[in-house]
């Protein structure tokens, strides 16, 4: 199991501004990854929660950019996508693009960006890592943590 081993993160977003960009696609395991996204948000008292929607996960990144280099620039970024398994290589080249141009927005601007892209070979997966009832972890969730986690970690290095 993947959660074995995670931190348990007490955080306090109290005063932060963050933007969930969320992909469309696999609407069912994406809606449950807003939603614990914006639970785990709220529960850690973040000021002011903006929701962005693009078309799939292969547009997080640049969505995220966009918004790390704009004069309003939030404290931190929650990227929620799924990308499921199939017979081509795809799965690949959509994962390793969306991986690096988050890693990048993160690394170039120093705004931290909370990963919550699952890359799973099977629906089954990703439905089990997207907080729905019955799931064993929820990615939304988590990747709000530790983008709150991170900003809280940085503050005194501005």
């Amino acid at each position: 199991m993947s959660k074995e081993g995670s931190p348990a993160i007490q955080v306090d977003g109290n005063g932060l501004r963050v933007v969930v960009i969320a992909a469309q696609w696999h609407e069912q395991i994406m809606t449950a990854l807003v939603e614990g996204t914006q639970r785990a948000l709220n529960e850690a008292n973040v000021s002011e929660v903006s929701v962005v929607r693009v078309p799939g996960s292969f547009e997080l990144s640049v969505a995220a950019a966009r918004i790390a280099r704009s004069k309003d620039a939030p404290d931190a970024i929650v990227a929620l996508g799924v990308v499921i398994r199939g017979g081509t290589p795809h799965f690949d080249f959509v994962c390793t693009a969306a991986t690096d141009g988050l890693n990048s927005v993160a690394l170039e601007t120093g705004i931290p960006v909370g990963f919550g892209l699952l890359t799973c070979d099977t629906e089954q997966q990703a439905l089990d890592r997207s907080g729905l009832p019955g799931s064993s972890e929820d990615k939304g969730a988590e990747a709000a943590q530790a983008a709150i986690a991170t900003v809280r970690a940085l503050e005194n290095w501005r």
